[in-house]
């Protein structure tokens, strides 16, 4: 399949941005991908679950086997679009709208999902935001609070509601990113609460390890989702990816395979550890 698209200079005006605007839309899941029931009567919840990367894992996870449950923060249309791929799968999807910044709403989330589907086996930490300042200085306060309770604290607040769910066998995958382990310049709040992402990944793995839950992570490399345009100028967006070894940004149907591997009896000897699809980027971490 040729992932090597012509991506046109764009932006798109809020965070965490909309799918179906994109130009071109990105790639969700391969045709040839085939299921083989990796995931059969599991149920996952996945948040930020209505576009990009959590789009992706939603339809993968729908294709293998499980019911999925996603979060998401204000993108109707795209939330009803996912439901509707993965509904196209033959499985069920439950749609929760709110902020992840909120600890109730997260408590509310895993109750919804587990009231819904009876269980729940996959958690995916996944929803993100991130703004890019040249200068420390500039990073104001109130976005720096808001960065790090979307993409840090929401990861505590969902693992402590899911975990009375949780038993031996399920998985916690939390989304990370290669700027955790080479840093991003342009994105010091950002790169820093992917880093605290990777730990937390490490430590939660060895806290859960006698309980049988598996806590592993991926780190995405440049992929071509919604939160591109949402957060870079045109210029910039055009030349997404373009300087990784690949030479291109990846696609999230090159991305949500990491996740089926990481939630399925494949990976059942596998904890603590994070996967790097990044376009050849070697990271050593």
């Amino acid at each position: 399949m040729n992932y090597d698209m012509k991506i046109k200079g764009q932006t798109q005006p809020d965070q965490p941005g909309v799918e179906e605007l994109m130009k071109p839309e990105p790639i969700v899941i391969r045709d040839n991908y085939r299921g083989s029931g990796k995931l059969d009567g599991k149920t996952a919840l996945i948040t930020g679950g209505d576009s990009g990367i959590g789009r992706a894992v939603a339809v993968h996870f729908a294709r293998e086997g499980a019911n999925v449950a996603i979060v998401y923060l204000n993108e109707d249309q795209d939330a009803e679009d996912t439901r509707q791929m993965v509904e196209d799968e033959g499985k069920r999807c439950l749609l929760i709208r709110g902020d992840v910044r909120e600890e109730n709403f997260c408590k509310e989330a895993v109750e919804k999902t587990v009231n819904e589907f009876g269980k729940l086996n996959i958690l995916v930490n996944n929803a993100a935001e991130q703004h890019p300042k040249k200068d420390i200085r500039e990073i104001d306060t109130n976005k720096l609070k808001d960065t790090f309770a979307t993409n840090i604290f929401a990861f505590f607040y969902f693992t402590q509601a899911a975990l009375p769910h949780l038993s031996e066998g399920d998985s916690i995958i939390n989304t990370t990113s290669v700027t955790a382990f080479q840093g991003s310049p342009g994105l010091l709040d950002y790169s820093s609460t992917k880093g605290a992402i990777t730990a937390f990944t490490r430590s939660l793995s060895g806290n859960l390890a006698d309980k049988g839950i598996r806590v592993n992570a991926v780190a995405p490399g440049p992929i071509w989702t919604p939160l591109i345009p949402a957060t870079f100028d045109a210029e910039k967006v055009e030349k997404f990816g373009k300087d990784t070894p690949l030479g291109r940004p990846g696609q999230p149907a090159e991305v949500a395979p990491c996740y089926v591997f990481l939630a399925s009896e494949d990976a059942s000897y596998i904890s603590g550890q994070t996967l790097h699809p990044n376009g050849g980027q070697v990271i050593n971490g």
